[in-house]
């Protein structure tokens, strides 16, 4: 099966591509199949008292991302193991994972940054450390949105309601494919890569 990439995303190495599990065809079949994998996650991470316990933590994170994909891909909740485009370095993941738990959980502990600021920094570093082979920015939004949810606030809307007018029923995840909703966020990423976060915060919430 041929795999498309839009912009932003990160081409799957041979290794990582071979690690598909089930046998579809096209990538739209690949995407309605990570979709429904990914929100039968969901409604686990909801109930799930471990995840709430644990989500700023290494563990958590990993146990998010192989709850999402676990039915997708057989590296599914295991960091990337190869240096891609994005992102730190392969041996710098971990790491790295742990300081931006480890971080978030003193801002929150220490009321450094409004609600929406710090979810949205806590998101574009995530995405920033590019933890995994593929689905880190799916992973992140829910990470994000988990974060929101289980300390009393809404959760992002991720352009969402740019699309309400248009789209009916938009598909589970609007910014998986190319779309100009996917290029304003990618857009508001990069300008947070500089330290400027007002756009992703306008995006988040539109």
């Amino acid at each position: 099966m041929e795999l498309l990439y839009p912009e932003g995303a990160t081409p799957l190495d041979p290794d990582a591509k071979a690690g598909l599990i089930p046998d579809l065809s096209t990538q739209a079949e690949l995407n309605e199949w990570e979709a429904a994998n990914i929100a039968a996650a969901l409604r686990w991470a909801l109930r799930s008292r471990t995840l709430r316990r644990d989500l700023l933590s290494v563990s958590g994170l990993l146990l998010l991302h192989r709850r999402m994909f676990d039915a997708t891909w057989s590296w599914a909740g295991q960091f990337r193991r190869i240096d891609t485009n994005l992102g730190v370095a392969s041996h710098q993941v971990p790491s790295a994972v742990a300081s931006l738990c480890a971080d978030t959980r003193y801002q929150i502990e220490q009321s450094v940054y409004p609600w929406d600021e710090l979810a949205a920094r806590f998101h574009h570093r995530l995405v920033l450390i590019h933890p995994f082979a593929n689905g880190n920015g799916r992973h992140a939004r829910l990470a994000t949105d988990l974060l929101l949810s289980q300390n009393g606030q809404p959760v992002f809307t991720w352009g969402f309601a740019t699309l309400t007018a248009r789209v009916p029923s938009p598909p589970p995840d609007t910014l998986v494919a190319d779309s100009p909703v996917r290029r304003e966020y990618l857009a508001a990423l990069r300008e947070a890569d500089q330290g400027t976060f007002d756009r992703l915060l306008r995006f988040a919430r539109s």
